[in-house]
Protein backbone atom coordinates (compact mmCIF):
# COMPACT_ATOMS: atom_id res chain seq x y z
CA UNK A 1 0.00 0.00 0.00
CA UNK A 2 1.30 3.37 -0.54
CA UNK A 3 2.01 6.08 2.03
CA UNK A 4 -0.93 6.40 4.35
CA UNK A 5 -2.86 9.24 4.14
CA UNK A 6 -5.39 9.81 7.01
CA UNK A 7 -9.11 9.27 6.25
CA UNK A 8 -10.14 12.86 7.10
CA UNK A 9 -7.94 14.17 4.04
CA UNK A 10 -9.32 11.88 1.68
CA UNK A 11 -12.72 12.60 2.03
CA UNK A 12 -13.57 14.36 -1.57
CA UNK A 13 -17.11 15.28 -0.96
CA UNK A 14 -19.75 14.40 1.66
CA UNK A 15 -23.58 15.97 2.05
CA UNK A 16 -26.18 14.14 4.26
CA UNK A 17 -27.12 11.25 1.78
CA UNK A 18 -23.62 10.32 0.39
CA UNK A 19 -20.44 10.44 1.22
CA UNK A 20 -17.29 9.80 -1.49
CA UNK A 21 -13.89 9.18 -0.52
CA UNK A 22 -10.28 8.42 -2.02
CA UNK A 23 -9.40 4.71 -1.85
CA UNK A 24 -6.18 3.84 -1.24
CA UNK A 25 -4.37 0.85 -3.41
CA UNK A 26 -4.51 -1.79 -1.30
CA UNK A 27 -7.79 -0.87 0.75
CA UNK A 28 -10.58 -2.98 0.69
CA UNK A 29 -14.11 -1.51 -0.25
CA UNK A 30 -15.84 -3.79 1.75
CA UNK A 31 -15.10 -6.78 4.17
CA UNK A 32 -14.01 -9.89 2.81
CA UNK A 33 -12.72 -13.47 3.31
CA UNK A 34 -9.23 -11.87 4.38
CA UNK A 35 -10.37 -10.35 7.03
CA UNK A 36 -8.69 -6.55 6.72
CA UNK A 37 -10.64 -3.76 7.64
CA UNK A 38 -12.62 -2.43 4.62
CA UNK A 39 -13.14 1.26 4.08
CA UNK A 40 -16.31 0.79 5.22
CA UNK A 41 -15.84 0.35 8.38
CA UNK A 42 -13.01 3.07 8.42
CA UNK A 43 -15.66 5.44 7.29
CA UNK A 44 -18.09 4.34 9.77
CA UNK A 45 -16.03 5.17 12.75
CA UNK A 46 -14.90 8.38 10.80
CA UNK A 47 -18.85 9.29 10.75
CA UNK A 48 -19.72 8.22 13.95
CA UNK A 49 -16.91 10.12 15.70
CA UNK A 50 -17.37 13.11 13.29
CA UNK A 51 -21.11 13.17 14.37
CA UNK A 52 -20.48 11.71 17.80
CA UNK A 53 -23.11 9.46 16.80
CA UNK A 54 -24.67 6.46 19.55
CA UNK A 55 -25.22 3.54 18.50
CA UNK A 56 -24.80 1.71 14.96
CA UNK A 57 -24.16 3.94 11.87
CA UNK A 58 -25.52 3.73 7.88
CA UNK A 59 -22.73 3.00 5.43
CA UNK A 60 -23.55 1.72 2.23
CA UNK A 61 -21.86 0.85 -0.46
CA UNK A 62 -22.91 1.96 -3.87
CA UNK A 63 -20.16 0.34 -6.08
CA UNK A 64 -16.64 -1.20 -5.83
CA UNK A 65 -13.10 -0.85 -7.14
CA UNK A 66 -10.41 -3.48 -7.11
CA UNK A 67 -8.27 -3.89 -4.04
CA UNK A 68 -5.19 -2.72 -6.16
CA UNK A 69 -6.48 0.04 -7.79
CA UNK A 70 -7.01 3.00 -5.86
CA UNK A 71 -9.54 6.58 -6.33
CA UNK A 72 -12.73 7.42 -5.80
CA UNK A 73 -15.19 5.48 -3.97
CA UNK A 74 -19.02 6.59 -3.56
CA UNK A 75 -20.47 5.49 -0.05
CA UNK A 76 -24.22 6.03 0.93
CA UNK A 77 -25.29 7.66 4.74
CA UNK A 78 -28.42 6.84 4.75
CA UNK A 79 -30.82 4.16 2.97
CA UNK A 80 -32.96 6.73 0.64
CA UNK A 81 -28.96 7.57 -0.45
CA UNK A 82 -28.25 3.72 -1.34
CA UNK A 83 -31.45 2.91 -2.94
CA UNK A 84 -31.09 6.35 -5.45
CA UNK A 85 -27.76 5.48 -6.20
CA UNK A 86 -28.00 2.06 -6.55
CA UNK A 87 -30.61 2.99 -9.46
CA UNK A 88 -27.76 5.63 -10.70
CA UNK A 89 -25.64 2.90 -11.42
CA UNK A 90 -28.20 0.79 -12.76
CA UNK A 91 -29.32 2.50 -15.59
CA UNK A 92 -25.45 4.43 -16.03
CA UNK A 93 -26.39 7.56 -15.44
CA UNK A 94 -22.94 8.26 -14.16
CA UNK A 95 -19.70 9.16 -15.93
CA UNK A 96 -16.78 7.52 -14.79
CA UNK A 97 -13.17 8.20 -15.68
CA UNK A 98 -9.97 6.71 -14.68
CA UNK A 99 -6.27 7.24 -15.25
CA UNK A 100 -3.86 4.10 -16.12
CA UNK A 101 -0.12 4.31 -16.64
CA UNK A 102 0.78 1.76 -19.31
CA UNK A 103 3.79 0.54 -20.42
CA UNK A 104 3.36 0.84 -24.18
CA UNK A 105 2.06 4.12 -25.58
CA UNK A 106 -0.94 3.05 -27.85
CA UNK A 107 -0.71 3.64 -31.22
CA UNK A 108 -3.74 5.50 -31.62
CA UNK A 109 -3.72 8.17 -28.93
CA UNK A 110 -7.33 8.43 -28.69
CA UNK A 111 -10.16 5.80 -29.40
CA UNK A 112 -13.29 3.93 -28.33
CA UNK A 113 -12.66 0.57 -27.89
CA UNK A 114 -15.85 -1.94 -28.52
CA UNK A 115 -15.24 -5.39 -27.77
CA UNK A 116 -16.66 -8.55 -25.72
CA UNK A 117 -15.33 -9.75 -22.52
CA UNK A 118 -15.53 -13.24 -20.07
CA UNK A 119 -14.79 -13.72 -17.15
CA UNK A 120 -13.13 -16.81 -16.71
CA UNK A 121 -13.63 -17.72 -12.44
CA UNK A 122 -11.03 -20.00 -12.28
CA UNK A 123 -8.43 -17.67 -12.71
CA UNK A 124 -10.33 -14.75 -11.82
CA UNK A 125 -9.06 -13.16 -15.19
CA UNK A 126 -11.01 -11.30 -18.29
CA UNK A 127 -10.64 -12.50 -21.69
CA UNK A 128 -11.33 -10.14 -24.87
CA UNK A 129 -12.39 -10.93 -27.84
CA UNK A 130 -13.19 -8.74 -31.08
CA UNK A 131 -15.92 -10.23 -32.36
CA UNK A 132 -19.58 -11.41 -30.53
CA UNK A 133 -19.26 -15.10 -28.80
CA UNK A 134 -21.08 -17.22 -26.59
CA UNK A 135 -20.78 -16.22 -23.23
CA UNK A 136 -19.17 -12.76 -23.66
CA UNK A 137 -21.08 -9.24 -22.94
CA UNK A 138 -20.25 -5.87 -24.60
CA UNK A 139 -16.93 -4.12 -23.30
CA UNK A 140 -16.87 -0.70 -24.25
CA UNK A 141 -14.58 2.33 -23.11
CA UNK A 142 -13.22 5.08 -24.92
CA UNK A 143 -9.47 6.45 -23.87
CA UNK A 144 -7.32 9.24 -24.80
CA UNK A 145 -3.41 9.86 -24.26
CA UNK A 146 -2.58 12.11 -22.13
CA UNK A 147 0.89 12.63 -21.44
CA UNK A 148 4.47 10.75 -20.96
CA UNK A 149 7.16 10.35 -18.26
CA UNK A 150 10.24 8.93 -19.01
CA UNK A 151 9.05 5.19 -19.17
CA UNK A 152 5.25 5.28 -18.91
CA UNK A 153 2.38 6.83 -21.06
CA UNK A 154 -0.72 8.23 -19.17
CA UNK A 155 -4.13 7.51 -20.05
CA UNK A 156 -7.56 8.86 -19.37
CA UNK A 157 -10.21 6.21 -19.91
CA UNK A 158 -14.25 6.70 -20.04
CA UNK A 159 -16.14 3.42 -18.70
CA UNK A 160 -18.84 2.99 -20.48
CA UNK A 161 -19.79 -0.84 -19.36
CA UNK A 162 -18.66 -2.12 -15.63
CA UNK A 163 -17.50 -5.59 -16.84
CA UNK A 164 -14.79 -7.26 -14.31
CA UNK A 165 -11.52 -6.03 -15.14
CA UNK A 166 -12.41 -4.30 -18.27
CA UNK A 167 -10.28 -1.74 -18.38
CA UNK A 168 -6.98 -3.99 -17.22
CA UNK A 169 -8.47 -6.64 -19.52
CA UNK A 170 -9.29 -4.60 -22.66
CA UNK A 171 -5.90 -1.98 -22.48
CA UNK A 172 -3.59 -5.14 -22.38
CA UNK A 173 -5.57 -6.96 -25.23
CA UNK A 174 -5.06 -3.14 -27.30
CA UNK A 175 -1.41 -3.24 -26.72
CA UNK A 176 -1.05 -1.21 -23.31
CA UNK A 177 -0.50 -3.26 -20.54
CA UNK A 178 -1.27 -1.74 -17.09
CA UNK A 179 2.13 -0.55 -14.93
CA UNK A 180 2.46 -3.45 -12.14
CA UNK A 181 -0.66 -5.68 -13.66
CA UNK A 182 1.14 -8.78 -13.93
CA UNK A 183 -2.11 -10.23 -14.46
CA UNK A 184 -2.34 -8.90 -17.69
CA UNK A 185 0.96 -8.91 -18.91
CA UNK A 186 2.93 -5.91 -17.58
CA UNK A 187 6.96 -6.77 -17.28
CA UNK A 188 7.25 -5.89 -13.34
CA UNK A 189 4.79 -5.64 -9.99
CA UNK A 190 4.69 -2.31 -8.46
CA UNK A 191 6.83 -2.48 -5.16
CA UNK A 192 3.14 -2.26 -2.83
CA UNK A 193 1.63 -4.79 -4.86
CA UNK A 194 -0.71 -1.99 -6.69
CA UNK A 195 -1.35 -1.26 -10.40
CA UNK A 196 -1.17 2.22 -11.80
CA UNK A 197 -4.99 2.54 -12.66
CA UNK A 198 -7.32 5.08 -11.02
CA UNK A 199 -10.85 6.11 -10.57
CA UNK A 200 -10.45 9.71 -11.39
CA UNK A 201 -13.18 11.66 -11.44
CA UNK A 202 -17.38 11.04 -11.48
CA UNK A 203 -20.39 12.70 -12.61
CA UNK A 204 -23.65 12.64 -11.57
CA UNK A 205 -26.41 14.52 -10.75
CA UNK A 206 -27.50 13.43 -6.96
CA UNK A 207 -30.55 11.75 -7.12
CA UNK A 208 -32.06 13.22 -4.03
CA UNK A 209 -30.39 17.41 -4.05
CA UNK A 210 -31.28 16.87 -8.10
CA UNK A 211 -27.90 18.94 -8.79
CA UNK A 212 -25.03 17.98 -10.37
CA UNK A 213 -21.87 16.44 -8.90
CA UNK A 214 -18.89 16.42 -9.93
CA UNK A 215 -15.75 15.27 -8.37
CA UNK A 216 -12.16 14.64 -9.08
CA UNK A 217 -9.51 12.99 -6.70
CA UNK A 218 -6.30 15.40 -6.18
CA UNK A 219 -3.90 12.74 -5.92
CA UNK A 220 -2.06 11.93 -8.50
CA UNK A 221 -0.86 7.94 -10.43
CA UNK A 222 2.60 9.66 -11.09
CA UNK A 223 3.16 11.53 -8.50
CA UNK A 224 1.97 9.45 -5.17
Amino acid sequence: MKDIVPLSERILYEDNHLIIVHKLAGEIVQADKTGDEPLSEKIRTFLKEKYQKPGNVFVGIVHRIDRPVSGIVIYAKTSKGLLRMNEVFKHRKIRKFYHALVEQKPQIEEQTLEQFIRKNEKLNRSVISNEPKEGYLNASLHYKYLTSTRNYHLLEVELFTGRHHQIRAQLSANGACIKGDLKYGAKRSNPDGSISLQAQKVIFEHPIAKKIIEVETPFGLINS
